[in-house]
């Protein structure tokens, strides 16, 4: 008997993707298998936009870094947008904080600028900084400490209903040189947990894209916690000492190769 399932031979690709490739066929129909499978991923996707942030399971998380996290617990702020319908539909109240949480940071802020602020936004993936915000943090902090000794940490932030440029408004409020802004990515149907980080040399409101640099699909099946942690230390580092972000600093982290044997450089990155 011939099988209901016709495999396609591009299936062994999927060893090394999780792209939807080489699915087959059952007649001139997806598999039954593989329907159920991309229904399971889309109802993942949207509960990761929906489902709220477990905050006080984070604080505890954050809780137990230790030195160099600056404190136990961190500042709980809000977005101008009321809940999740309204921050879905009007992204412009997500980049904004409403009144209380202006007049915490306010009350927070210190005279002496910190070099440093960290700021954790549930974005559209609360899944992704539940589980991710933490392990990335364990990673970065003790490598800042070593190796950027000097460095004063801001207070660490929790922002909810928030996007991407909601980060320049905390830091500037907190006197920060440096915003370094943990959020919740957009889910895919194959990562609906990923997290991107915003690095911002001069946080103020008002900044567009252009003026920060993004490390994106941070994960286990995407880039890990310990590899994310150094390529935000250099452009922490390159943002100190070029006084900028965005488009005028190039993450040159890997630039050097190995090919052949043999070490070199990135045929694409000039001398």
């Amino acid at each position: 008997m011939k099988p209901v399932v016709i495999e396609n031979p591009w299936r062994r690709l999927r060893t090394f993707t999780d792209a939807r490739i080489g699915l087959g066929r059952a007649g001139i129909s997806l598999p039954t298998s593989e329907l159920l499978a991309f229904q399971l991923s889309h109802a993942q996707a949207r509960d990761a936009v929906h489902c709220p942030l477990d905050v006080p399971a984070l604080c505890e998380g954050l809780a137990l870094l230790g030195s160099p996290a600056p404190q136990a617990k961190p500042l709980e702020l809000h977005s101008q947008a009321a809940d999740r319908q309204v921050y879905l539909q009007r992204p412009d109240l997500g980049r904004r904080l409403d009144d209380a949480s202006r007049q915490l940071l306010i009350e927070q802020a210190t005279a002496q600028p910190s070099d440093l602020a960290v700021v954790i936004v549930d974005g559209l993936s609360s899944l992704a900084i539940q589980q991710n915000a933490v392990p990335f943090l364990e990673a970065f902090l003790p490598l800042l400490a070593e190796q950027l000794p000097g460095c004063s940490l801001a207070p660490i932030s929790v922002v909810l209903q928030g996007r991407v440029a909601i980060g320049d408004e905390v830091g500037a409020l907190l006197n920060a040189r440096a915003v370094l802004l943990l959020v919740g990515e957009r889910p895919g149907l194959s990562s609906p947990d990923s997290l991107g980080l915003y690095l911002t040399w001069a946080p103020r409101p008002g900044l567009t894209d252009a003026a920060r640099n993004c490390i994106s699909n941070v994960r286990p099946a995407g880039l890990g916690w310990g590899d994310a942690a150094q390529r935000a230390l250099y452009l922490l580092r390159e943002a100190q000492r070029l006084q900028l972000s965005g488009v005028g600093l190039k993450d040159r982290s890997a630039s050097a190769v190995i090919e052949h044997g043999a070490s070199g450089r990135n045929f694409l990155v000039s001398e």
